[in-house]
């Protein structure tokens, strides 16, 4: 399997797990809505129309914008899981 398939196999493994652990080290932008989130978000995205990117400024410049429910362009690291619904 090659290796970028094994980090996405492995991020969408965190998505599934809403793990808060990795927020910051990538975002889930999900192509049917238009947004991007954390991974840790409570939205639940199907993984075929998921892409990931590793920053709010790379998915703003494909044309996603920031998830309302846990603003990614907003979280900061070390901060309490705010926004996570």
């Amino acid at each position: 399997m090659p290796i970028e398939m094994q980090v996405d196999d492995e991020r969408w493994a965190a998505v599934v797990r809403r793990d808060p652990a990795v927020d910051g080290a990538f975002y889930v932008a999900v192509k049917t809505t238009g947004i991007y989130c954390r991974p840790s978000c409570s939205g639940r995205p199907l993984r075929k129309n998921v892409r990931f990117v590793t920053t709010p400024t790379e998915a703003e410049a494909a044309g996603f914008r920031a998830c309302k429910r846990c603003k990614p362009n907003e979280w900061k690291p070390g901060s309490l899981a705010q926004g996570s619904a």
